[in-house]
């Protein structure tokens, strides 16, 4: 039977490509010459830090940018907190991997309300659509990418 698997990932070495552009192009931008400025990459997520919130904004920005030029779905960045240390401004994003379970249902609810011809099943963090033809897994493909879910959603695993 016709399957495939709606999943959130996003690749780990593209992220750590576009960090390190974001440093080179930090490097070369004339407004950031004698500012405490820093991008920092973790295990969790990304650490932006700047002395003034407007510059924290424009890093932002870079970073995006960078996350667009590498094609990272900037959708997998989720902001999870902002501090304040002596004179910098930090802010915290997570890199979102993996559906939830209370977004996993929607893409569920959503096929089955849709009256489609294929059946969902949530599978750890990913869910699974199976159907008995390929044009009907295609548009249900088609259903899902015009939801505008604010997940970064890649479709994988497409069997025949």
């Amino acid at each position: 039977m016709p399957s495939f698997d709606i999943v959130s990932e996003i690749d780990m070495h593209e992220v750590t490509n576009a960090v390190d552009q974001a440093k080179r192009e930090l490097g070369n931008r004339w407004d950031f010459k004698n500012v405490e400025v820093d991008v920092e990459l973790d295990d969790k997520g990304i650490t932006l830090s700047a002395e003034q919130e407007f510059q924290l904004e424009q890093l932002l920005d870079m970073v995006r940018m960078a996350f667009a030029k590498r094609n990272v779905d900037t959708r997998a960045l989720e902001e999870s907190g902002d501090s304040r240390s002596g004179k910098l401004v930090k802010k915290h994003f997570t890199l979102r991997q993996g559906i939830e379970t209370p977004d996993a249902k929607k893409i569920v609810k959503l096929l089955k309300d849709a009256k489609m011809k294929v059946q969902a099943s949530i599978q750890g963090d990913k869910v699974r659509v199976t159907g008995k033809k390929r044009d009907d897994l295609q548009a249900a493909i088609a259903l899902i990418k015009e939801s505008e879910l604010e997940l970064p959603l890649q479709y994988n695993n497409f069997r025949d």
